[in-house]
């Protein structure tokens, strides 16, 4: 009989227990999610695809938003800038075919096309551009940079890295 009679209280209790055992498992979903976003933070995404250059993290360092991390060097979109002497360009013009063949690769030889030509000599876009002001004339014969962009496929292996060393041969037509 005095069962029954608690009965009511019972049912309150079990009923308490559930909405704090409820508000439980909130508290762990909440907790959960914050710590799988304090996760993402710690996931690094590049911009674009490539190798790293120069690393200046550290694991386990703290940085902060902004801060350079590492440079990207990016292999898909290699193009080579060649320095041709004022007196070569002449009959070169943008769009024609060039033979690039590389050092590294014991004269591997590649596929582009004259992209566009320099608007000045690269001395002209130095830090501190040479200033001849000794009086005496001295013709010196500048180089014009000359960017080559590979045809479609040519780099599949990824191997070509900015500053190797190659020669370009222009196909005057």
């Amino acid at each position: 009989m005095r069962t029954a009679q608690t009965a009511p209280q019972q049912v309150e209790l079990q009923l308490t227990k559930e909405q704090s055992a409820l508000a439980q498992i909130a508290l762990r979903e909440a907790q959960l999610r914050q710590a799988e976003l304090n996760l993402s933070y710690t996931v690094i995404r590049a911009p674009s695809s490539g190798v790293i250059g120069q690393k200046r993290a550290q694991l386990g360092q703290n940085v902060s938003v902004g801060q350079d991390l590492m440079s990207i060097v990016p292999l898909r979109d290699v193009w080579v800038t060649a320095n041709f002497k004022e007196t070569q360009l002449r009959q070169v013009r943008s769009g024609q075919a060039v033979e690039i063949q590389v050092d590294t690769f014991g004269g591997r030889k590649y596929k582009g096309h004259v992209t566009y030509i320099g608007g000045a000599s690269g001395e002209k876009f130095s830090l501190l551009p040479p200033e001849n002001a000794t009086g005496n004339y001295v013709k010196v014969v500048q180089r014009i940079p000359v960017r080559i962009d590979l045809e479609q496929g040519e780099n599949p292996d990824l191997c070509l890295r900015p500053g190797m060393s190659v020669v370009p041969e222009v196909r005057i037509q």
